[in-house]
């Protein structure tokens, strides 16, 4: 059974930095594209970052220079590097992967870190 496992969520003050990470198990046999979504109360789960099979990146225009996603080699963890961060990035961070395992081919979500910008 594959599962998505984020940790590095946490409070931080505006202007600090949090990397979160996000583990792949299970039976994987190829990535496609893994990236981060998030939800801050009342709004909808909006995409934050992704990244390619390719190494190619997007970014949110709100996150755009401030955040970076990267991935490890075997491209089973996909990471989160976020930097001067604001009010406005609080919320529930959530790690999605296009995996294909003995299942077939799926996304995935991980059960969310929650991320607090305060002072």
């Amino acid at each position: 059974q594959v599962q998505l496992v984020e940790s590095g969520g946490g409070l931080v003050q505006p202007g600090g930095s949090l990397r979160l990470s996000c583990a792949a198990s299970g039976s994987i046999w190829l990535t496609n594209t893994m990236g981060w979504y998030r939800q801050a109360p009342g709004k909808q789960r909006d995409m934050v970052a992704i990244i390619t099979s390719e190494r190619r990146t997007s970014y949110a225009d709100s996150v755009q220079g401030r955040f970076t996603i990267s991935k490890d080699d075997a491209a089973t963890t996909v990471y989160l590097q976020m930097n001067n961060l604001t009010f406005e990035d609080t919320a529930v961070y959530y790690c999605t992967a296009n995996l294909l395992s003995p299942a077939g081919w799926r996304n995935y979500w991980g059960q969310g870190t929650q991320v607090t910008v305060s002072s």
